[in-house]
C-alpha cells in the first residue's frame, strides 16, 4: 500500500474525427493503471480530454458547415461520451478551448520568451496538415502517383510564412543526457531507440506559430500568429493542474508519472515536450510510454476500407468489461495487436465464462445449497489449501510489479495462473463428494475458494470494474472493504451471501449460430 501522489495521462484526442478503438485502447489502459493505484492507496490524478485547435480542425469544421468551436464542441462531446461509456475514471476531461488552458499556454509562452528560448523568423519547408507536423526533406518519400508524402503517408505541402521558432537545437545534448540518465523515461525499448536515434541525427529549431489560419490560441503580444497546435496541446498536462499557479493544490501531482501515448505521437512527447519544459524551468515528466496500433482481421483500419471498429457497437454486443478485458489480454502492452472477433469470443468464453465465471458459480452455488447460503468457517489448512492461498496472497504484489512495468497483459496472466490453479484445486478436493463424507472439510474447501476469489476479484477491479463489483457483492465483501489493504481483514464466518448469479455469459460466433 502507498500514500504517494500519482498522475497518469492519455494524450488529448484530436477532434478532426470520431473516437475509435485506438482511442479506447489508450484510455482503458490508463484507466486500469489509475484504478489500481487508487486501490493501492495512492492519491491519483487521471487526465484525459480533447485537442481542438489547428488547421485540420478548421478545415473539417468548414467542410461540416460549422464554426470551429461548434464543430469541436460536437466531437469533444463524443469523446467524453466514449470515456464515460467505457467506465474511464478520469479526474478531469480537459479541452484546449477551456479558458484556464488558454491562460496556461500564454504563461508558458511568456516564460519561453523571457528565457530567450524563442525568436521571430520565417518558416519555409514541408508541412503535413493531416499530421499538423513539419518534416525535413530527408524524412519524405514519394508515393505511387509521384507526390511527396510524410513518413505517416500524409501529403505534404511547401509553405512559407512568418513564424516564431523555439530553439530546439539548443536542447539536443540535454535531451540525450536525459534519456541516458533515466533509462525508464522512454518506453518501450523500440520507441526509446527510435527517439534517441532521431535526436542524435540532429535537431533543428522548431516553428511554433502559424499565420495562415486563425483557429488557435493567439501568440501573446503578436496576435497575427496562433500558437502551433503541438505546443498548445502539450501544455494541457500542466494547465489541468493550475499552471502557472504552482501554489494550486493540484500542482502536487507534477511531474506526471506516466504519459501514455500512441507510437505515432511519441516524438512530440519525448522530444518537444521535455525541451519546452526544461527551457521554461519546469520539471519533466517521469515517464513517456508509447503503445502499438490495432489492425482489424490483419488489415490496417482506415476510413477508405470502412473497417474501423465501432467501439459502441462492440460494447453493445459483448459488454464494456469484456471488451476492456480483451484489449488488454490479447497482446503485450506496447506491441501492435490484431483485432479478431474469433479471438475475442474465444477469450471471453475460455477465460471469463469458463475459467473465472465457472469457478465462481461452482463455489457460490455449493455454498448456497450446502451451507445455508452463509460463508462457511475456515478449517485447519492442508498443504493443498496453503499453496493455493499463498498464490492468491501474492497476487497484489505481482500485479503491482507488472503494472509498474506497464506489463498489463502480464498482470492478467498472473491472475489467471491462480484462477487455473483454483479450478484444479476444486476438482481435486471435490466438495460435492465431501458433502457426503466430511461436511466440515467441504465448508473449509469452499471457504478457501471464497478467499481466493476475493483476492482475484479485488485485483481485477481495475480491468473489469462493474463485473468485479458484482462478484464481490456475491462474495459478501462490503463496498467499503474492496481496496488492497482490506484483504488483510478476513470476512466474517456466517456472513449471508446473496443468491449466486452468472457474471460472464458465453458467446456464440455469428457463423456458428446461423
Amino acid at each position: 500500500m502507498t500514500d504517494q501522489t500519482f498522475m497518469i495521462t492519455t494524450p488529448i484526442y484530436y477532434v478532426n474525427g470520431d473516437p475509435h478503438i485506438g482511442h479506447a485502447y489508450t484510455s482503458i489502459a490508463a484507466d486500469v493503471i489509475a484504478r489500481f493505484r487508487r486501490l493501492d492507496g495512492a492519491d491519483v490524478f487521471f487526465l484525459t480530454g480533447t485537442d481542438e485547435h489547428g488547421q485540420k480542425v478548421e478545415q473539417a469544421a468548414e467542410a461540416a458547415g460549422l464554426s470551429p468551436k461548434a464543430f469541436a464542441d460536437e466531437v469533444s462531446a463524443r469523446f467524453r461520451a466514449m470515456a464515460d461509456r467505457l467506465g474511464i475514471s478520469y479526474d478531469r476531461f480537459i479541452r484546449t478551448t477551456d479558458p484556464d488552458h488558454y491562460a496556461a499556454v500564454a504563461a508558458l509562452w511568456s516564460r519561453l520568451e523571457a528565457a530567450g528560448a524563442i525568436y521571430l523568423g520565417a518558416y519555409e519547408g514541408w508541412y503535413a496538415v493531416r499530421d499538423e507536423a513539419f518534416y525535413g526533406e530527408d524524412e519524405l518519400r514519394t508515393d505511387a502517383s509521384g507526390r511527396r508524402i510524410a513518413p505517416s503517408g500524409a501529403p505534404v505541402e511547401w509553405v512559407r510564412e512568418p513564424s516564431w521558432f523555439f530553439r530546439l537545437s539548443d536542447w539536443q545534448d540535454r535531451l540525450l543526457a536525459l534519456y541516458e540518465e533515466r533509462p525508464d523515461f522512454l518506453g518501450p525499448s523500440r520507441s526509446r531507440n527510435e527517439i534517441t536515434s532521431f535526436v542524435r541525427s540532429g535537431l533543428k529549431d522548431l516553428s511554433i506559430s502559424r499565420t495562415s489560419f486563425a483557429w488557435g490560441i493567439p501568440v501573446p503580444g503578436d496576435p497575427s500568429h496562433v500558437v502551433y497546435v503541438w505546443l498548445d496541446a502539450l501544455v494541457n498536462y500542466i494547465s489541468a493542474l493550475g499552471f502557472p499557479d504552482e501554489n494550486n493544490p493540484l500542482w502536487r501531482f507534477w511531474p506526471a508519472d506516466i504519459h501514455l501515448v500512441g507510437k505515432e505521437i511519441a516524438r512530440f512527447h519525448a522530444v518537444y515536450w521535455p525541451a519546452f519544459l526544461m527551457a521554461a524551468g519546469i520539471e519533466v515528466p517521469r515517464r513517456i510510454y508509447s503503445h502499438g496500433w490495432w489492425t482489424n482481421e490483419g488489415e490496417k483500419m482506415s476510413k477508405s476500407l470502412g473497417n474501423a471498429i465501432d467501439i459502441n457497437a462492440l460494447t453493445d454486443e459483448f459488454g464494456v468489461d469484456a471488451v476492456r478485458f480483451f484489449l488488454l489480454r490479447e497482446v503485450p502492452f506496447g506491441n501492435d495487436g490484431d483485432f479478431s472477433r474469433a479471438s475475442l469470443i474465444s477469450r471471453l468464453n475460455t477465460e471469463l465464462a469458463n475459467d473465472l465465471g465457472n469457478l465462481a458459480q461452482r463455489t457460490l452455488s455449493q455454498i448456497a445449497r450446502n451451507c445455508d447460503g452463509r460463508l462457511p468457517a475456515r478449517g485447519e489448512a492442508t498443504e493443498d489449501d496453503s499453496l493455493l492461498l499463498a498464490s492468491a496472497d501474492a497476487l497484489p504484489a505481482l500485479v503491482r510489479a507488472a503494472l509498474d512495468r506497464l506489463a498489463l497483459q502480464e498482470a492478467l496472466e498472473e491472475v489467471w495462473k491462480v484462477i487455473r490453479a483454483s479450478n484444479a484445486y476444486i476438482d481435486r478436493q471435490a466438495p460435492w463428494v465431501l458433502k457426503k463424507t466430511d461436511i466440515e472439510r467441504m465448508g473449509a474447501v469452499l471457504r478457501v475458494l471464497v478467499s481466493v476469489l476475493r483476492r482475484v476479484a479485488t485485483v481485477l477491479q481495475p480491468y473489469m470494474p462493474a463485473s468485479m463489483a458484482r462478484l464481490l457483492d456475491q462474495l459478501g465483501v462490503p463496498p467499503d472493504a474492496r481496496r488492497i489493504a482490506d484483504l488483510g481483514s478476513p470476512l466474517l464466518t456466517g456472513t449471508p451471501l446473496p443468491a449466486p448469479q452468472g457474471i460472464f455469459p458465453r458467446h456464440v460466433a455469428a457463423d456458428a449460430a446461423s
